[in-house]
């Protein structure tokens, strides 16, 4: 199929990109990567009657570190977020997650920010945001706002970004001194969205006691879920108790049936997951106690 015909508007600054979708408000999509809109469009799932290429704005494709976090423009790619290596460095867990992202021709052109902003829960980077206490800057005519990963997502395919806004960037901040992080993903088939997938900061002391730990599952509910799992640490050897992980995660997830898994594998695979990206960060976090580089 082709997409339904619409109008394209190639704004050259900021200012006027957010003009346009002032003026074209629920009738609007932004174009930034295109990896998730062009196939909607294509297979007519959406269909915008107003369509704005961001991509030739200037200053929107930058990835740095400044200040703990690992700042992500709007137009800045997953590859470019996956090989930088500063953002390595302070953030680990955004290359562990950005490698499983479709394929490397996917990452090379669809962007981080847009994945955040499509807010598709089997979608690996807003799992990343939860976990991290991220933020995501918008702007408007009226203005700049951030709003916290807590508050971003509302719903399956649904952000708090107004028709009135651009994603201009997303902050991901670096997790406590002592934090190990992991995550992994099980899909049918290599590149596939995932049936289920799960993320772990892991923060512990100086003489290994895990002191916080979290974990963030894709394709396991309505929107990425957030799981504080610190209670499930043991009282001795400062590892977790399966049981009460698999507890945890049973009370914090509602997955659904769909032709890829049921809801019933999905909840075994995000329990098992789970425990496994909590083990795997908390010897990261140990390790790096004692000066190890994170793989």
């Amino acid at each position: 199929m082709k997409p339904a015909p619409f109008a394209y508007h190639r704004p050259a600054t900021l200012e006027e990109a957010v003009q346009t979708l002032a003026a074209v408000r629920d009738t609007g999509k932004v174009l930034a990567g295109g990896q998730s809109l062009v196939p909607l469009m294509s297979m007519r799932l959406a269909s915008p009657e107003h369509v704005v290429d961001i991509n030739h704005l200037p200053g929107l494709a930058d990835v740095r570190v400044a200040g703990g976090e690992v700042y992500v423009g709007a137009l800045a790619r997953h590859s470019d977020v996956e090989q930088h290596e500063a953002a390595y460095d302070t953030v680990p867990l955004l290359r562990q997650a950005l490698r499983h992202v479709a394929h490397p021709t996917i990452r090379n052109r669809g962007t981080t920010v847009g994945s955040l902003v499509h807010a598709d829960p089997a979608g690996e980077m807003p799992a990343v945001l939860l976990l991290l206490d991220g933020r995501v800057r918008l702007r408007s005519t009226a203005g700049e706002r951030e709003v916290p990963a807590g508050e971003f997502f509302l719903g399956p395919m649904e952000s708090a970004v107004r028709p009135d806004e651009l994603a201009i960037g997303a902050a991901f901040r670096m997790p406590a001194t002592g934090s190990g992080t992991a995550f992994t993903e099980l899909a049918r088939r290599h590149g596939d969205y995932a049936m289920c997938g799960a993320g772990a900061v892991v923060t512990t002391d100086p003489d290994g006691a895990v002191t916080r730990a979290r974990v963030g599952l894709v394709s396991a509910g309505p929107t990425a879920v957030l799981v504080d799992a610190t209670a499930a640490v043991t009282g001795s050897g400062g590892g977790f108790a399966p049981a009460r992980v698999h507890e945890l995660v049973t009370e914090a997830i509602s997955p659904e049936d769909d032709i890829h898994a049921t809801a019933e594998y999905r909840a075994h695979l995000a329990r098992t997951l789970a425990l496994q990206v909590l083990e795997e960060a908390r010897g990261r976090a140990v390790g790096r106690h004692s000066g190890e580089r994170v793989a």
